[in-house]
């Protein structure tokens, strides 16, 4: 078939189409009776006629995918080819039915090596995903294993052909297409001489199926996230500050966002209004306010119905000093997540101690992650936290320099890429020349995605104006990031060699 004259498009079959489909199936299928009847056709087509697929080249129909509607739990356990088609050929679709089961793909002489199993199996699963079907099913023939029978078992066959060892035109096929083999049918088809009467219950898993059609229990799809590039200025009271913090979440409240996302030691300003010596009375005074901002931030969460990340604050507890950033839920739930990183000039002048526990967080839109600044540039906790589901990373961040300020981009950048979740990071911009050591701050705010062609070419979905107090909102997709790791171009997550390496979380003792 010359490709200068191919002129291919998929459709959904029709009763007129029937002796195309009966040339079609008795080609395929010469040692099992050929074409199903019409009658089993026109059912088929009646019942469930977005499960009956063809593709047609020019008019003519060159290849076609049956598919009916059953229920996934009758169909994932053992059964045979007449639990599907009785003794006088019908064959029931299910409408309450929770799962696709393909009965047959048949392809013309004339245009096999072109592909075209692939484009149908491809329709098939857009089908399932459209129809919030948890699964594929099929009972698939291995007609390769009569010539091996007498030497292997079926199980073995069937992993020789997973491995590659052997060539099977069906089971290979399947398996290339993200078919997992469930479990061995025994008499399947009885007359099936090649398969010896056993077959393969395949399944291909729908990531993207939701069991309920609640609105109150489903998980959002969308999800927004507005970022806030604070910007530093001096303020003559605590009741100043907590209004500009609630400006920024009223305004972002409006865009309907499902997060607001602070920076680190967003309210450093307030160490201005003491009269500490040094840098270390400084942070501590500082902290005395942190009770204040997490109990009035938890307030605005409810009130603005968002979830509020605070950025971060210091915490006085047992006469240390942590860096914590709270997870304040619309709910009135608050979580914790503290810094577990120092940097040098923390630990030197703060006198900052790292915190020990790291978590990834449920919420109404999403599992969320925080590390503090420092904490993203350790790949190993961001992995942990990918391990945990993770979905949208949050990192608050204060840095000076534009060196520093990169340094955090770029391994909030890598996070996501190697983790397959989106990551979101704020910071904050402007002068304190009144507050020792944060007197200059470097920042450009960004929405950072994994690499892939669902994504943006460059993997940044939005970012700031450097250094501009401004807000930053983006939708975040949460149906690709599904798609992606199952079906990506490449799957950090599932590629992971874990017979040579693990990243694990230490438990320490109490």
């Amino acid at each position: 078939m010359s490709a200068e004259k191919t002129h291919l498009e998929i459709c959904n079959l029709t009763r007129e189409q029937y002796p195309q489909i009966k040339t079609l199936m008795d080609q395929a299928y010469p040692d099992l009776g050929g074409a199903w009847p019409s009658h089993t056709i026109f059912r088929l087509i009646d019942q469930f006629p977005e499960g009956q697929i063809g593709i047609v080249d020019d008019g003519v129909l060159v290849g076609l995918a049956l598919s009916v509607q059953v229920d996934y739990t009758r169909f994932s356990n053992p059964h045979t080819y007449e639990d599907i088609a009785d003794g006088h050929d019908r064959v029931f679709s299910d409408t309450d039915g929770d799962a696709l089961y393909g009965l047959d793909v048949a392809i013309s002489e004339t245009h096999r090596g072109m592909r075209l199993g692939r484009r149908l199996y491809d329709a098939r699963k857009e089908l399932c995903r459209q129809y919030n079907l948890r699964a594929i099913l099929a009972g698939g023939r291995i007609p390769c294993y009569y010539n091996h029978s007498s030497e292997m078992t079926p199980m073995e066959y069937i992993a020789k052909v997973d491995q590659r060892e052997l060539y099977d035109p069906i089971l290979s096929f399947q398996l290339s297409n993200d078919f997992q083999v469930k479990r061995l049918l025994k008499k399947y088809l009885p007359e099936d001489q090649e398969s010896v009467g056993y077959a393969t219950l395949l399944e291909w898993n729908n990531i993207m199926y939701e069991p309920t059609d609640t609105v109150l229990e489903s998980t959002k799809s969308i999800v927004r996230v507005g970022a806030v590039q604070w910007q530093m200025r001096c303020v003559e009271s605590v009741e100043e500050m907590l209004k500009q913090v609630e400006y920024f979440v009223d305004t972002v409240s409006d865009y309907k966002s499902d997060f607001i996302l602070f920076p680190e030691f967003f309210n450093a300003p307030l160490m201005g209004l003491g009269n500490q010596s040094n840098q270390t009375e400084a942070i501590r005074y500082l902290a005395e306010y942190t009770e204040t901002f997490k109990n009035a931030m938890s307030r605005m969460a409810i009130e603005y119905n968002a979830n509020i990340i605070t950025g971060s604050m210091p915490l006085a507890e047992d006469d240390k000093i942590y860096n914590v950033s709270y997870l304040c839920h619309r709910s009135g739930k608050i979580d914790e997540q503290r810094k577990i990183h120092i940097t040098p000039h923390e630990q030197n002048d703060w006198v900052i101690q790292g915190g020990d526990k790291i978590a990834v967080f449920e919420t109404d839109a999403g599992r969320v992650g925080i590390q503090i600044c420092y904490d993203v540039e350790f790949p190993e906790l961001s992995r942990i936290l990918a391990k945990q589901g993770l979905d949208i990373l949050f990192v608050p961040f204060w840095t000076d320099t534009k060196n520093s300020y990169l340094r955090v981009r770029h391994c909030a950048q890598a996070r996501a890429i190697e983790n397959e979740c989106y990551v979101v990071i704020a910071g904050s911009v402007g002068n304190l020349p009144q507050v020792e050591s944060l007197d200059v701050q470097y920042s450009q705010s960004a929405v950072l995605t994994p690499s892939d062609f669902s994504f943006p070419h460059d993997a940044t979905l939005n970012e700031a104006t450097p250094n501009t107090e401004m807000l930053l909102f983006s939708d975040l997709d949460m149906d690709k990031l599904k798609i992606l790791h199952s079906e990506g171009t490449v799957r950090n997550l599932k590629d992971r060699r874990e017979d040579l390496y693990e990243v694990i979380l230490k438990k320490r003792d109490a």
